[in-house]
């Protein structure tokens, strides 16, 4: 219990390790988790400590564990991810996991490197492919032209040659197509690949920086083509351009090299385009074979290594952290002893004792390692010692605030005030079913779920409040059954209290929207078995009514938790000895609280067991009704503001002013005249707790 009510009891301790030792004896305490370490070195920077070789070499193979899980995670291979916690590897055992790493990283690489320049070759005999056919097509469909014309012209037909074949100036060209095109042009022309979505600006700035003297033709390339820098798939277009003379050829080349566009050597002749075509195919059936092969070994690397891959990063990290503590260690005068201080709890100093010996006994030192208490005035570390139930809570009070040392620890209330008060606003039994389900299934299943090491943020959210929402939704379907809500509907289990009274006919029912029902003639006279009346949800004063009772419960039950909260502040002042706290602090806060909140909540429960629906003779006069009941909220105001309630509220029959006989002295016991009293006894006490301060 001691445990649980306070944090742990720390002392301050010297630890002396062998340099040989050290490595061993930290990666034991690490795995232990009980120990704090203390910088002994503050003014050194990072790059001057003892052990900034070794860090850096740890950051070297994360470097290299973060390349190999990309290229895993790129490949959608999946990651063996065990439930295993590998312990720290031994200092030596570095170089083995360095000399891995290297062989992985640079094979990796090797192979990368290589399916990026079968993939460039690949790519470039692809589009090579696709030029010759489209190129094939074009000077083919040219020839057809040229011979349907010359039909037509020998039979006298000129004017019955279709629109569509007709072209106003003839294309000539270099080589075997001179005498097809008609020999009346010399013209040279390029070829090759450009991406789709370029075509129209470049087709705008080819016409005009050549001034209309060039003739383009493109044609789509229906399949989607491999980037193989990115890996993206890629839409691109065949273009055929023909010009006249070396001054357009070059203005031609460099406007396609402005647009990224790839030019192709193609052969003039059709025998010549053929031969090439041929030799192509070849070429790239061949880099498929190779290609495959390559891919087929990239894949059983990254496959081995993605078995390992989540346990290498755990031994890396584990390297690194016990370097990084032992930077914080200082070295005795002979360079062969480290000394460092700690805090660690009391109670386990037997536990780090052990963890000590065992690292001496793995790094074979014949030396033992020593670990002193030592005597300080400085405030140790909060640490609370939590569980898997307890945890969550936890970390609920430490996102508010981190109690002092050996403060009273608020998380063991909150484990049910927490839950309770959110019940109190979430009422609603079957949402809090839902809550309670959800809960009760990650709960049951949790080894399970933890086994799988799911990295979901929001899943871990949900998960890691597994029993606040547990708590939860228990609590939410208790509420939800004294508020009788039910997915925000009653339910009417018990009969209801409430009756239509007998003058009240079928007839009229038939042809009424509203029937009011009067408490001295259509309540029963008892209460509901359990919970609110079904009644009132159908009540067109329902909203004022449940807004009103949840209103007055939660002010009870949020006053009663705050005066818990300052009760156990007197633990505190008790546990530290402050007495001049428990007469300055404690006392002060308890009578103004008393005075005010629950006075005003003993006046709540008085005004629901008192004034009823019906009308009696009170010590405080005759009382007409519920509509003549004392405000709770006019007699705060008016007690604070020294005034008296008026009767009646604008009713002359209306004569209880007050809940209870002489509540009005009792409100009114320091007047005006003593108003005065007050305030310099409350600045006395503001300078007295100044001065205390000051100290």
């Amino acid at each position: 219990m001691g445990s649980l009510f306070r944090s742990e009891e720390m002392c301050r301790c010297q630890l002396f390790l062998q340099t040989e030792a050290s490595y061993a004896c930290v990666s034991e305490l690490g795995e232990l988790g009980l120990v704090q370490f203390r910088d002994l070195n503050p003014d050194v920077t990072a790059f001057q400590r003892k052990f900034v070789n070794e860090i850096r070499r740890c950051d070297e193979m994360e470097r290299k564990l973060r390349f190999l899980e990309k290229e895993i995670k790129k490949d959608r291979i999946p990651i063996l991810d065990t439930s295993e916690n590998p312990d720290a590897p031994l200092a030596r055992e570095m170089i083995d996991l360095e000399a891995t790493f290297e062989k992985l990283d640079n094979e990796l690489r090797e192979v990368n490197m290589n399916e990026e320049m079968l993939k460039k070759n690949f790519l470039e005999l692809t589009e090579l492919k696709h030029i010759l056919r489209k190129t094939q097509a074009f000077f083919d469909e040219q020839e057809n032209i040229q011979a349907m014309q010359s039909l037509h012209a020998n039979d006298g037909n000129l004017g019955q040659v279709n629109p569509a074949l007709e072209y106003d100036g003839e294309l000539i060209v270099t080589g075997d197509h001179k005498e097809s095109f008609g020999g009346k042009l010399n013209l040279d022309f390029v070829v090759g690949v450009i991406l789709r979505e370029r075509i129209p600006a470049f087709e705008r700035l080819l016409w005009r920086a050549c001034r209309g003297n060039v003739f383009l033709k493109q044609a789509e390339i229906t399949e989607s083509l491999e980037d193989p820098a990115t890996g993206d798939l890629v839409q691109k277009s065949v273009i055929l351009i023909f010009f006249q003379g070396e001054q357009l050829k070059s203005r031609v080349k460099k406007i396609c090299e402005g647009f990224r566009a790839t030019l192709y050597p193609c052969p003039e002749t059709p025998q010549e385009r053929r031969e090439m075509a041929i030799g192509v195919m070849t070429r790239i059936e061949d880099l498929k074979t190779v290609l495959g092969q390559t891919q087929d070994h990239r894949h059983r690397v990254l496959v081995a290594a993605a078995k390992n891959i989540r346990i290498w990063f755990t031994k890396v990290r584990k390297i690194k952290s016990i370097y990084h503590t032992l930077n914080l260690f200082n070295l005795d005068v002979t360079q062969k002893c480290l000394i460092a201080e700690c805090w660690c709890p009391v109670a386990d100093l037997d536990k780090i004792q052990l963890a000590l010996k065992r690292g001496t006994e793995e790094s074979g030192s014949s030396v033992p390692s020593i670990l002193n208490r030592m005597y300080t005035t400085e405030a140790p570390p909060t640490y609370n010692r939590t569980n898997k139930f307890t945890a969550g809570f936890q970390n609920i009070v430490d996102a508010y605030g981190v109690a002092s040392y050996r403060e009273v620890n608020p998380a063991l209330y909150t484990i049910i005030t927490f839950p309770f008060l959110f019940a109190i606003m979430f009422g609603d039994f079957g949402h809090g079913l839902i809550m309670f389900l959800f809960a009760l299934f990650l709960i049951v299943k949790e080894k399970q779920l933890i086994a799988r090491k799911i990295r979901d943020e929001v899943f871990n959210i949900f998960f890691g409040g597994r029993y606040i929402i547990f708590l939860m939704g228990l609590f939410s379907i208790y509420t939800g059954i004294v508020y009788n809500e039910v997915y925000a509907k009653s339910v009417n289990i018990f009969g209801s209290s409430w009756m239509i009274p007998a003058e009240v006919d079928d007839n009229v029912l038939a042809n009424v929207e509203k029937i009011q029902l009067n408490p001295n003639t259509s309540f029963l006279g008892h209460a509901y078995a359990y919970g609110l009346d079904p009644a009132w949800n159908i009540a067109v004063n329902k909203l004022n009514f449940l807004n009103s009772f949840k209103m007055k419960m939660s002010v009870i039950i949020g006053v009663f938790q705050m005066l818990f909260g300052v009760v156990l502040s007197l633990f505190n002042y008790r546990f530290f000895n402050r007495k001049i706290d428990i007469y300055t602090m404690f006392i002060p806060q308890m009578l103004f609280m008393c005075c005010i909140f629950l006075y005003l909540c003993i006046l709540i429960i008085y005004k629901w067991t008192v004034f009823s629906a019906a009308p009696a003779d009170m010590a405080v006069g005759h009382y007409p009704g519920s509509h003549c009941a004392p405000s709770l909220l006019i007699g705060l105001i008016f007690m604070f503001m020294f005034q008296q309630r008026n009767y009646g509220f604008g009713d002359s029959k209306c004569v209880t002013n007050a809940f209870y006989p002489g509540q009005v002295n009792f409100n009114f016991y320091s007047k005006r005249r003593r108003k005065k009293t007050i305030y310099d006894a409350m600045g006395y006490y503001l300078f007295f707790r100044l001065a205390l301060n000051s100290f």
